[in-house]
């Protein structure tokens, strides 16, 4: 495949030693973020620090299957940047990801910290494999060994994973407790903090399944009418319906949005009166996917993408939205509840018909925002009840989209770099402070 170099901050990339291949999906992330440095004229060492990640670590460790065999695994832990804080971010199990994948979320990690301004900075890992292609046996013995390859790369005081595609509370329950007895030396105080989004019973938060969801609508009900779209009146699309997708159906229809049509992996459903995403989270827990769901009829890709609706939100996998499907889009708003689900040639041919971009560092900061708050609450031995939860993350979620909306207003840009520019104004004001060491 051909190699096109891009060409704002091309130096910074060369200087780096940085392949240059505009449809990696970690040059994107980087470019996009420097280009709001440009905006902010940030100082050019502060660019090349952003420019790539202070560590990248892979791990490769065997696992005794149930038949007796032994299966090698490769594991990645990417550590962007840890200036306002330890290391923060979640985990992957998923049979499709690479260094550079991993690496994009992490500096997206250090984004979406910055934004909400918490004392975080941002991280990302993952394995390569299908956590639904082993036994919960194999899985557990599976997690339980990265988390002792990984060894002293994490920790409660300097990096805490969460969960992220393909993995749940199980998993960070048995990444914990094999941190207590490796990690730990047996302290369960400080094992708990090593990672978020455990089971309410080992240390848990209240409201952290429902966290990315929620955030979602919290920044939804923050801009939508600004744009002249209540909650109550809107239609919308929706792809993807794992956590984050199926929290904010079920959210939004407190709210009586209607959910016109869900694209997933096993196709594309759709109801002009409105899908009920209650019962659909049901179906798809026990069927693993939309299709088939009673009350629905089957449309393709192409009809879902041309479907007018007033907001379209992708809930699943990074770089969906291409020029392709952008052409077709047919919303007033597309909100990013995905981490980076829109590839910057599809964002500019969103940008000619008008279309808004809520961006990933703004519309999915709740979940990171709640696993803060269990952090917290580990860290003091606490609880706290849903309704504190709930309360404390609208107020942080409405007060990054107040950031968003005023620097937007400021530069006269879009709302990605808006975010980013408010992201980095917070990340240079602490730099400013603290300075490069030595």
């Amino acid at each position: 495949m051909a190699k096109k170099a891009l060409s704002k901050e091309v130096s910074i990339f060369e200087e780096l030693g940085m392949d240059q291949d505009a449809s990696n999906i970690y040059i994107q992330t980087v470019s996009s973020i420097l280009d709001a440095a440009d905006v902010l004229k940030m100082d050019r060492s502060l660019k090349l620090i952003l420019a790539q990640p202070k560590n990248e670590v892979m791990v490769h460790f065997p696992v005794t299957m149930d038949d007796g065999s032994t299966k090698s695994f490769k594991g990645y832990r990417v550590q962007h940047n840890n200036i306002l804080g330890p290391y923060k971010g979640g985990i992957r199990f998923h049979h499709d990801i690479s260094l550079d994948h991993v690496k994009a979320l992490s500096a997206l990690m250090t984004m979406k910290t910055a934004l909400v301004q918490l004392p975080f900075g941002g991280a990302k890992g993952g394995l390569r494999m299908d956590p639904h292609s082993i036994s919960q046996n194999e899985l557990m013995r599976l997690t339980r060994r990265f988390t002792s390859a990984l060894g002293s790369n994490i920790g409660p005081d300097y990096d805490i994973p969460a969960p992220d595609m393909g993995t749940n509370a199980q998993i960070m329950a048995w990444i914990a407790d094999t941190y207590i007895h490796v990690g730990a030396g047996g302290n369960p105080l400080e094992g708990k903090g090593v990672v978020t989004g455990k089971p309410l019973e080992f240390g848990g938060s209240h409201g952290r399944e429902k966290a990315t969801g929620q955030g979602v609508v919290f920044v939804l009900e923050e801009i939508l009418p600004d744009m002249g779209i209540e909650l109550a009146e809107m239609d919308y699309s929706l792809i993807g319906f794992g956590n984050v997708g199926s929290w904010t159906a079920r959210l939004l229809s407190e709210h009586k949005s209607k959910l016109l049509s869900v694209m997933d992996h096993t196709g594309v459903i759709y109801n002009s009166n409105g899908l009920d995403a209650n019962k659909l989270a049901k179906h798809v827990e026990k069927h693993r996917g939309v299709v088939g769901f009673s009350g629905s009829v089957p449309i393709s890709a192409k009809e879902f993408y041309q479907m007018e609706v007033d907001v379209c939100i992708p809930a699943a996998l990074e770089q969906m939205i291409g020029p392709e499907e952008a052409e077709m889009i047919n919303c007033k708003v597309l909100v990013e509840a995905a981490n980076a689900p829109v590839t910057p040639p599809g964002e500019k041919v969103l940008a000619k018909k008008g279309i808004e971009v809520l961006p990933a560092i703004l519309c999915n900061a709740g979940g990171v925002t709640v696993s803060y708050f269990e952090w917290k609450q580990n860290r003091q031995a606490e609880t706290w009840d849903l309704e504190l939860v709930d309360a404390r993350l609208k107020k942080m979620m409405m007060g990054a989209a107040n950031r968003v909306k005023e620097m937007q207003k400021k530069l006269k840009c879009d709302m990605r770099t808006a975010a980013y520019c408010a992201a980095l104004d917070h990340l240079q004001k602490v730099y400013a402070i603290r300075g490069v060491f030595p």
